[in-house]
């Protein structure tokens, strides 16, 4: 380690979402001392849990089901159960019911996903066993900065159909209702038009580590995995302020680096003062994605989803069509509210007997609409769910609703309510949030961007902090972090 002068911390990390804690972890394992500063009383971003609707029913408030989670390289390397973390992996994924009454479903087993496609069992073969295959060799390549891979040629074979947009790659694959209707629920968690080039990625990165791993829930709520990594990280020898909301860099301890869990509008308030005017332009134009309006439900019982796949399933993506799908997401990109919005839900409860008194249940669910819409979805979410599964609502205790500008009081990371920290389209894919050499580096000595606005992207899994503590110790501790296989 270089000879520095003594300062407070050797660190300091403002924020404590997935990515802030990656980033505080990865820097106090190289034996730095570190300090994680979080504006709200409790740690965790969007890994965080309550009660929201009726005593003993506990919900997650932003994310859910966690396949990304469970295979993060770095939360992979992490003694996590040992910090009290347990993961729960439903039999069934992800189902996507229809309106003649079945589903498709992703289990963990390629081969039964893929026979129950019908005429495009091959198809499914020859686009996701590959992948499968080749996914531990990549995920360190994909999950992170625009580098030379070390597995060149694997990674190809990924970027070949990653780069293509979802209706392109639907076109080219699959003819059956039900592969195309699967494939659409999957590339619409990039939250883009499905037009757009790369939404193919993320569909191919949630269904090759749905067959290697499932996508699992948290027991006890997707605060239990914030909690295990708090108390991995203190059990180093680190450190957690909480409720202190950091507005300007004079609020900080004295540091020899600052890593800011912060998406480019925050990073801006705070230490635009610093930057160059090139960065600050490059900031200012950073482009926020579609937000999300959010319900949570305490329930009398299980969704009465018609499709027996749906009652197996962690996650139900609803929106029939891959043509119904499209449609819905091109609507709301242009700035409009579609009537039948596309619907992410997640009944955790079916699998989690924590989340709710015996017999009662939970579940969680959102769709898009345009960046800062105040518009109420309750009903056109309901409508949807009550499609495919009638008598839904006559099971609802009770309710609570979170639009844009909610979700963005809850968690200021969620301008207007986007969820990714910025559109992972072609053009901020690898170089979020600023075209630069490092796209974890600031322009200013000792300041880095560790979110969700740098690559990999939006998701659990912690790799953003990774890269960008990995970053900081290289220039200004001379040191190198912990490998991850």
């Amino acid at each position: 380690m270089r000879n520095l002068e003594k300062r407070d911390y050797d660190a300091v990390v403002v924020g404590s979402g997935p990515n802030g804690l990656g980033a505080a972890i990865t820097l106090q394992q190289a034996g730095l001392s570190v300090l994680v500063i979080e504006g709200k009383d409790t740690i965790g971003g969007g890994l965080r849990s309550a009660e929201l609707t009726l005593p003993g029913f506990v919900h997650d408030i932003c994310s859910a089901i966690h396949p990304l989670a469970a295979e993060s390289p770095l939360f992979k390397a992490l003694p996590l159960q040992e910090h009290g973390l347990e993961y729960i992996t439903p039999p069934v994924s992800a189902a996507h019911p229809f309106d003649n009454g079945t589903a498709a479903v992703l289990k963990k087993s390629v081969a039964e996903t893929a026979r129950l496609l019908g005429a495009d069992e091959e198809s499914y073969l020859q686009l996701i066993k590959p992948l499968v295959s080749d996914w531990p060799r990549i995920a360190p390549s994909t999950l992170g900065p625009l580098t030379f891979p070390n597995h060149p040629f694997a990674m190809a074979r990924f970027g070949l159909n990653a780069l293509t947009s979802a209706e392109l790659l639907a076109k080219m694959r699959f003819e059956t209702m039900e592969a195309r209707g699967l494939w659409a629920g999957m590339a619409a968690h990039s939250i883009q038009p499905l037009s757009n080039i790369t939404t193919s990625a993320i569909g191919l990165v949630l269904m090759a580590v749905g067959h290697l791993r499932g996508w699992p829930v948290p027991k006890g709520g997707s605060q239990s995995i914030a909690n295990a990594l708090a108390s991995y990280f203190v059990s180093l020898g680190g450190k957690i302020e909480t409720g202190t909301y950091i507005q300007s860099l004079q609020q900080l301890p004295s540091s020899h680096a600052v890593l800011f869990d912060v998406t480019p509008k925050q990073l801006l308030q705070i230490a635009g003062h610093k930057f160059s005017s090139l960065y600050q332009w490059q900031l200012r134009n950073y482009r926020y994605g579609m937000g999300v309006f959010k319900i949570d439900w305490a329930l009398d019982g299980p969704i009465p989803f018609t499709a027996e796949g749906c009652r197996e399933a962690g996650t139900i993506h609803i929106g029939n069509t891959l043509e119904e799908i499209a449609a819905s997401e091109s609507i709301t990109a242009a700035g409009l509210h579609p009537e039948k919005p596309f619907v992410l839900l997640a009944q955790q409860s079916l699998f989690d007997s924590s989340r709710a008194p015996d017999g009662k249940h939970t579940a969680w669910a959102y769709c898009h609409v345009p960046n800062g819409s105040q518009a109420d979805m309750t009903s056109a979410i309901e409508q949807q769910v009550e499609r495919f599964a009638p008598g839904f609502r006559d099971r609802i205790l009770e309710r609570h609703t979170l639009n844009t500008l909610q979700m963005e009081t809850y968690n200021p990371n969620y301008i207007g309510g986007d969820i990714n920290g910025g559109i992972i389209d072609i053009g901020q894919l690898f170089t979020r949030p600023a075209l630069r050499p490092s796209p974890y580096r600031t322009s200013a000595k000792g300041l880095y961007i560790c979110s969700s606005s740098t690559p990999p992207g939006g998701g659990v899994h912690g790799m953003c902090g990774y890269h960008a503590a990995s970053r900081a110790l290289k220039d200004i501790f001379g040191l190198k972090p912990l490998s991850l296989k």
